[in-house]
């Protein structure tokens, strides 16, 4: 008579070699991404334009100055940037483009160290701070900032002025009321698609953009963009806003979806 012992301690290894198995399958398998989290392989990209001069400004009429405070286009960009750090954690990939010509200017105009102030968010939010001169470069570091075949983008967020066809990364710094470095939305063409991945934020916090460039913009990346139709108002530069009539371009879509 065979003995069921051996059978029974057989049956018992197989059912914990199972169980072992499937748990590592849980933690070096497909939850592997889940513990040291996709976003480490990702990145989010914030772009900020450059202040007007006050020199210039204060020679219009009120209603149509802009940039009393220089600010404007760094705070806000810096509250974004503590969401992410809160959402996404410490190591995740955050990179912002700054403008540092006009900031360069400013800071003289307003007699105040502005490189070393927006160095400083830098250092407290552990951020790649690039500083750009012209508009080529951010087209170039979206498509070669880092190997986007690894190194895909989360999101794009530009804080300046704008138009709906461009964005003014500079703007009535060197010339009063006009811009003589700017992306405009015939450059996007530029960008390679593969370098967002397919679910990125793109928002555009600029005058105008909804009216034609993020049209451009979805042409180019196959990434909806959100964007203004009509004024942005940075009063709050916490949380830029657009000034009625106008309204986000996908406001109308978000109300048709609520019903």
């Amino acid at each position: 008579m065979i003995s069921k012992k051996p059978i029974r301690i057989i049956s018992l290894i197989l059912i914990l070699s199972i169980i072992v198995n499937v748990e590592s399958e849980a933690v070096f398998g497909k939850k592997k991404s889940s513990l040291f989290g996709k976003d480490n392989d990702s990145e989010y990209i914030i772009l900020s334009g450059g202040p007007a001069l006050r020199k210039w400004e204060d020679l219009r009429i009120e209603k149509y100055q802009h940039d009393r405070w220089w600010g404007n286009f760094i705070r806000s960009a810096r509250a974004r940037i503590q969401e992410l750090r809160k959402e996404k954690g410490e190591k995740y990939k955050i990179t912002w483009l700054v403008y540092k010509p006009s900031y360069e200017t400013r800071s003289s105009e307003d007699d105040n160290p502005l490189i070393s102030w927006v160095n400083s968010v830098q250092k407290k939010y552990n951020v790649n701070l690039v500083w750009i001169f012209k508009s080529n470069e951010i087209i170039n570091y979206i498509n070669n900032g880092r190997d986007r075949k690894k190194t895909k983008i989360d999101g794009f967020e530009y804080y300046g002025h704008s138009n709906r066809y461009a964005f003014l990364i500079e703007y009535s710094n060197d010339i009063i009321g006009a811009s003589t470095v700017y992306l405009h939305e015939n450059d996007l063409k530029q960008i390679r698609r593969t370098s967002f991945n397919r679910k990125a934020i793109c928002v555009s916090y600029g005058c105008n953009t909804g009216e034609s460039m993020s049209k451009k913009w979805r042409q180019a990346t196959g990434i909806k963009m959100r964007a203004a139709i009509g004024k942005t108002d940075y009063s709050n530069p916490l949380k830029p806003v657009v000034v009625p009539p106008g309204y986000w371009n996908d406001f109308r879509l978000r109300l048709k979806r609520r019903r």
